[in-house]
């Protein structure tokens, strides 16, 4: 989904469990790159439970589900719409940041961390890649 049919769903998600959960700077939260991405969003009837976004270059990102949501499979529906976006675009290999608290999620959908472990917007991360 293009952004500007997505931000009205995918926006308050990402500022709930970025923003107000996690305590990431508001100003970090949204960016430019939303315009250029493909977005997924599960709902739950009419109301967004969860998102994640696309880039251009094959990364996956903005993964974010409500906490209620969450342990459901619903992080693993955004993932593989994300992974099969990236597919039929012609992507050989999509990576992603993880959180480290979210490796093992990662993990069991194909993903393999690489390099060394670092911060992002305070919180700690590992990169991931998965071939496809």
């Amino acid at each position: 989904m293009a952004w500007d049919k997505a931000r009205a769903h995918a926006a308050p998600v990402r500022m709930v469990v970025f923003v107000e959960e996690q305590r990431v700077p508001a100003e970090l939260e949204m960016d430019e790159r939303d315009a250029a991405c493909v977005h997924a969003i599960a709902f739950d009837g009419e109301r967004a439970i969860g998102t994640g976004r696309l880039l251009p270059d094959g990364h996956i990102g903005r993964m974010a589900v409500l906490k209620a949501f969450r342990g459901k499979g619903v992080g693993g529906e955004i993932l593989e719409a994300l992974v099969e976006a990236a597919r039929r675009r012609g992507e050989r290999e999509i990576v992603l940041s993880a959180q480290t608290h979210a490796l093992a999620f990662y993990r069991a959908h194909g993903f393999e961390a690489f390099g060394a472990e670092y911060e992002e917007a305070g919180l700690p991360h590992q990169d991931m890649r998965r071939a496809l």
